[in-house]
Order: structure tokens, then C-alpha cells, then sequence
């Protein structure tokens, strides 16, 4: 018990919420996927490139941290099973789009959205984004990218 308030005192709450946060991300990781990844996906009949795409446990940590984000970045990450995969914004650069798809073949359903999600700078301030389906792929692009391709939930995403 000792040990535990002085966890308490010296991390404060923010800390204890991020240490509970990292143990629940260390108890459900997903692992590597094995099979091919798309390379593109289509949607309302425009087709897009990944110019990222997160397959390992290490992949989908860094995300798009520290990496500049333009009006054509978008990034897969792909997961080996479906989960409700949370996500923050910890160190991206600016608001994001985030977008969760249930897909099997070349073609999924998008399942949960968060739009326009604000950059966060402080590792134990940042919302994190859960969604309230399962989804084996997530798809993030920059603020407005959802809205300015029709993507709400329920759109049809074709894979390719």
C-alpha cells in the first residue's frame, strides 16, 4: 500500500490516468499483421494512396507523430484482428480525421468516426478515441478529409 501512494504523490492523477492508460494498451496488443495490406482505397469514386501504412505494434505507436501532415497524407493501420483500437494525438502536428473500417476482401464499412480531432502536445492531457465498434483497419488523413469526400458512418471503402 505504501508503494502505491507513493506512486500517487509522485506521478499526481494526470499520471496515474496515463500509467492506467500504457497498462491497458500493454494488456491488448494486437500484433503483427501477416497478410498483405492495401496500398490505396476508393471512396465515393475517388481513389486515394497510403503514404503510410502501420502493420507492427511499433508501427502503430509512432503513427503520425513528428511527421509533417499535408492535405494528402493519409495513413493505414492495420490490425490482424478487429478490436475497438484507441487512438490519440499525441504529437501530431495537426487535426486529424480518424476513421475505424470493418473490411473483409478489397472492401469495408466505415464503423466509427472522429472528425477533426485537435493536435495534443502533452502526453498526459491528450483525449483518446475509442470507438463503439470493431474495426481491423483505421484510417487517419488530415482535418476535413472526411467531410470533403462524403465519408460518414456506414460509406462503403473499396481497398485496392
Amino acid at each position: 500500500m505504501k508503494g502505491v501512494l507513493l506512486v500517487i504523490a509522485l506521478l499526481g492523477v494526470s499520471g496515474i490516468v496515463l500509467l492506467s492508460y500504457n497498462f491497458y494498451s500493454m494488456l491488448s496488443l494486437p500484433g503483427t499483421v501477416t497478410t498483405p495490406v492495401p496500398s490505396t482505397f476508393t471512396v465515393n469514386g475517388r481513389t486515394f494512396g497510403f503514404n503510410f501504412t502501420a502493420t507492427t505494434q511499433a508501427e502503430r505507436e509512432s503513427g503520425l507523430m513528428n511527421t509533417k501532415v499535408t492535405r494528402a497524407t493519409t495513413m493505414l493501420f492495420a490490425f490482424p484482428t478487429s478490436g475497438k483500437w484507441a487512438f490519440w494525438m499525441y504529437d501530431t502536428n495537426t487535426s486529424l480525421d480518424i476513421i475505424w473500417v470493418t473490411a473483409s476482401g478489397d472492401s469495408g464499412q466505415v464503423v466509427y468516426l472522429v472528425t477533426t480531432a485537435p493536435p495534443c502536445y502533452s502526453s498526459v492531457a491528450c483525449a483518446v478515441y475509442r470507438p463503439t465498434s470493431g474495426a481491423n483497419y483505421v484510417i487517419e488523413a488530415r482535418g476535413g478529409f472526411a467531410a470533403a469526400n462524403g465519408i460518414t458512418i456506414g460509406t462503403t471503402i473499396e481497398f485496392g
